[in-house]
């Protein structure tokens, strides 16, 4: 028997608002929602409004001054609809607070506005023009869940697409203060109900605040039941009144009754933390914790940027099940994060290409699982959508003899030189050496053994090793499967064809870069042998050939030379976990788990009132096999902001799946004997 888990609501794509625009006596324009039949904002003064109700209702301008915390503030919005009030509280918070200050703004949206319609509705104020653009550079596809968004060093935006109720019932976070909007309760009874108003109090911090242009009954109903106490204030404009208000102690969250294992450990200091590994997992790490003001020292056996040119390029896509799982939603967050990253860190696509990706359907079984995986998942094309063979020769550029699932904005990265380039952020130090062994946590933080004999001292430790994770006593529970890769590489003359998109299927291959071709990779688990073979490059060269017989056909008529003793090899061994997620989070203090919960041997459903015990400021981004590229990104976020208090970037359930213990819990309900 297994840990009970949340519902979550169906993984799909979300249906845009419709719009219909007013136009007032100046000429401004201003969008009406038709669903609801009401403004977005008012048509008198929109930003006054939001700044009177929003702004002043919170007092954030003097809150803001005084905010001295090394965690974020953290404002909450039950509508993000065109975004005013979060481009406003960004500038109120540019104008008023330190500059070591750090804002989290966290909203919900059921139905995003389009791209087009964001832009329409921002342009009524020329001043936030700056602020517009980068919200609308970064504005995600409307798939259900979180989008995390960068919209400057110090200010970070998470959209929680879908339901109100339902997505702040999936937060993981406190906020401080909230923005409670959203069109009127007479024209969207559905969300001013009272599982809003409960998860609203439950998702608060002791002393949070709101404000809300309404004083509707329903809504002083809901806000008292909830435990938040609330007065009148004078409205804006034609509204005589508002409503205002804080909650002095939020209920306790009890989310975790059934897995005590996974309730987060107490907050620690972070001021220098030691990454040891600084591969993409590692490297990214590093990157989110040092955009965060945290002192990072790398730790590597060797330096990157002293390998120089090796022409690899990974591919950025994911294999969705064909029916939704907790891995899938994980891995396709993952996907659709990294491609914002990506395009925030490298506009010019030096390190990547956003050329799409290709899910090529070899069989009959594997042409059911996509119809069956489209039958499911009603996502965007724009994120993922089923070609049939003519369609997708189009796009891949070569003909194909089958159906394929396309990822247009997935594609292919260097990944040597991104982690080379993220290796480089400001207030990362690179140490080049091995760490052996690493001496629990003191009162003033870990001390880290290199096989040198120096130890190094740091407040908190980040475990990104990738198979030698699980090489340190404090890890050493955690199961890691080492999976030998390797890719062949092939110049290819100029006169060849060129792939237009990454191509999957048992292997992949990406479009050519700098006359050089990658094919890859042969999958061996267990082994670790990092020695060239022949015989895999010749695996290779089958399962190439296997998907794109007129591809390789044409590279032969070109004259590329496709002969096994020709190719170069790339060998690397990657790290999986049994059940294919990645570990990311608190690493488990194994022995006391096993003391902790040995009832669950005899009886599962007897679970212990104990918190799962930690090492305390040891943490774990590890097991991301050849998908790292769509996870381990995501995950440094994750790790970054469980570090530094702030609200998590993916709903409570999927942090829970991906919890390092998850499988120390599972072997424990089955009987397996530690170790």
């Amino acid at each position: 028997m297994s840990a009970p888990r949340a519902t979550l609501p169906p993984l799909a794509g979300l249906s845009p608002a419709r719009l219909d625009w007013a136009t007032d006596a100046t000429g401004a324009q201003a969008p009406l929602s038709t669903r609801f039949d009401d403004v977005y904002f008012s048509a008198h003064d929109g930003r006054a409004e939001t700044e009177h109700v929003f702004l002043d209702g919170n007092r954030l301008r003097a809150r803001f001054a005084g905010w001295t915390a090394s965690r974020p503030f953290v404002v909450g919005e039950t509508g993000f609809g065109t975004g005013l009030n979060m481009l406003c509280a960004w500038a109120c918070f540019d104008a008023h607070a330190p500059r070591s200050a750090r804002l989290h703004l966290v909203s919900v949206e059921r139905h995003p506005l389009t791209r087009q319609d964001l832009a329409r509705a921002l342009a009524a104020w020329p001043d936030l023009a700056p602020r517009a653009e980068r919200l609308l550079a970064q504005w995600p596809e409307p798939v259900t869940g979180v989008h995390r968004l960068w919209l400057d060093e110090r200010v970070l935006l998470d959209l929680h697409f879908g339901e109100a109720a339902e997505r702040l019932a999936l937060l993981d976070g406190r906020v401080d203060a909230w923005f409670l909007d959203g069109f009127a309760p007479a024209k969207n009874p559905d969300m001013w109900r009272p599982e809003l108003f409960a998860a609203l109090a439950q998702r608060s911090r002791r002393g949070a605040t709101f404000a809300t242009f309404t004083c509707a009954g329903i809504v002083k109903r809901g806000l008292a039941d909830a435990g938040f106490a609330w007065r009148k204030a004078p409205g804006f404009g034609r509204k005589r009144e508002m409503l205002v208000g804080e909650i002095a102690t939020p209920p306790v969250d009890t989310r975790r009754e059934g897995t005590p294992w996974f309730t987060p450990p107490r907050s620690l200091p972070a001021r220098h933390v030691a990454v040891i590994g600084a591969g993409i997992a590692g490297a990214s790490v590093a990157a989110a914790l040092a955009r965060r003001g945290v002192a990072v020292t790398l730790i590597d056996r060797f330096d990157r940027a002293e390998l120089g040119t090796t022409h690899l390029q990974g591919a950025l896509y994911v294999k969705l099940a064909a029916d939704t799982n907790l891995q899938s939603r994980t891995y396709l967050a993952g996907l659709l994060y990294s491609q914002r990253w990506l395009a925030q860190l490298d506009p010019e696509q030096r390190l990547w290409q956003a050329s799409g990706v290709l899910q090529l359907a070899l069989s009959d079984k594997e042409r059911a699982r996509q119809a069956r995986f489209l039958a499911n998942h009603p996502l965007p094309d724009s994120v993922v959508r089923g070609l049939d063979a003519e369609a997708a020769s189009a796009a891949a550029g070569v003909k194909v003899d089958g159906p394929a699932l396309d990822y247009p904005h997935a594609g292919w990265v260097r990944p040597m030189e991104l982690c080379v380039c993220l290796a480089e952020t400001a207030g990362i130090r690179f140490r080049r050496g091995e760490v052996v062994a690493l001496h629990d946590h003191q009162e003033d933080g870990w001390s880290l053994e290199l096989a040198d004999g120096e130890r190094l001292a740091a407040d908190q430790v980040v475990i990104a090793a990738a198979g030698e994770a699980a090489g340190f006593a404090q890890s050493e529970a955690l199961p890691l499967q080492p999976v030998r890769g390797q890719l062949s590489q092939l110049e290819v003359p100029a006169e060849a064809p060129q792939l237009g998109r990454v191509v999957c299927a048992g292997g992949y291959v990406p479009p050519a870069a700098d006359g050089v071709l990658n094919v890859g990779a042969t999958f061996a688990p267990g082994d670790t042998d990092m020695t060239e073979r022949e015989s895999d490059h010749v695996a290779n060269l089958a399962e190439l050939e296997r998907g794109l017989p007129h591809f390789v056909a044409a590279l032969r008529s070109a004259g590329a030379d496709l002969s096994p003793e020709r190719l170069t090899a790339r060998v690397g061994v990657r790290a999986a976990s049994p059940d294919k997620s990645p570990y990311c989070g608190p690493v488990p203090d194994a022995r006391a788990w096993h003391a902790d919960y040995a009832a669950l041997a005899k009886d599962a459903t007897r679970v212990p009132d104990a918190p799962g015990r930690h090492h305390a400021g040891l943490w774990i981004s590890a097991a991301h096999g050849s998908r790292g590229l769509a996870s381990a990104p995501l995950c440094a976020e994750l790790l970054a902001s469980m570090i530094c208090e702030e609200p998590l970037p993916l709903e409570w359930p999927l942090v829970d799946h991906l919890h390092p213990g998850r499988r120390l819990i599972r072997d424990l309900i089955r009987g397996k004997q530690p170790g």
